[in-house]
C-alpha cells in the first residue's frame, strides 16, 4: 500500500467472514488481517454503503437499525404534529422517515415476508403522524403491504435505467 501511496484508515476499515449462520460463531473469532503493520480484527457486522451486513450474510440488523432510527423521527414528529398542517407533515416524515427506507431497499429484494414487515409497519406508523390517526383508530387499521412492491418498483425502474443505458456504467456492465 505505501509504494501506491495509499494509507489505511484503521478507524474506517473493517473485516467481516462471512459464512452460513451455523459457521459464524467461529468465523468471527477468525485470523486477523495484516496490513502493513496495522491489525484489522473480524467483526459480526460491518457497515457498508449504508447497508449493515452480518456475517451470516443476512440484512435483519440493518432493517432493525433503520426500524429504530424512523420510529424515534416519528416519535419526535408526533410530540409536534399539532403545530404542523398536513404538508408540511409530509415534508417531515418524508424527509426523517421515507427516505431511510427507501435508501438502499434494493437489497431487501428476495427478503422474506417478516423481513418486509418490520419496514410496513414503519411506513404503518408514518401513515397514522401524517394523517393524524392512532394506531387503532378506524380509517388506517389495515393499509396495503406496500413495501414488498416499493422494492419491486425501485429494483424495476434500476434495471430500466441499466438497459437504457441511463445507469451508473457499474451498474450497467
Amino acid at each position: 500500500m505505501v509504494v501506491n501511496r495509499l494509507k489505511l484508515n484503521a478507524d474506517k476499515t473493517e473485516l467481516l467472514w462471512a459464512g452460513s449462520k451455523y459457521c459464524s460463531a467461529s468465523l468471527v473469532s477468525g485470523p486477523p488481517l495484516w496490513l502493513g503493520d496495522e491489525t484489522i480484527t473480524a467483526s459480526d457486522q460491518v457497515r457498508l454503503l449504508g447497508v449493515t451486513i452480518s456475517s451470516d450474510l443476512s440484512i435483519d440488523k440493518h432493517v432493525s437499525n433503520t426500524s429504530l432510527s424512523c420510529f424515534y423521527w416519528l416519535h419526535q414528529i408526533r410530540k409536534i404534529r399539532c403545530l404542523l398542517d398536513t404538508e408540511f407533515a409530509k415534508t417531515l416524515v418524508h424527509a426523517f422517515v421515507s427516505s431511510r427506507v427507501d435508501g438502499c431497499n434494493t437489497v431487501l429484494a428476495g427478503s422474506s415476508k417478516a423481513t418486509t414487515d418490520r419496514l410496513q409497519r414503519v411506513l404503518n406508523a408514518a401513515a397514522r403522524v401524517v394523517s393524524g390517526t392512532h394506531k387503532f383508530d378506524r380509517g388506517l387499521t389495515h393499509l396495503p403491504h406496500c413495501e414488498l412492491q416499493r422494492i419491486q418498483f425501485k429494483l424495476g425502474v434500476t434495471v430500466r435505467q441499466c438497459l437504457r443505458g441511463s445507469a451508473p456504467q457499474y451498474l450497467v456492465n
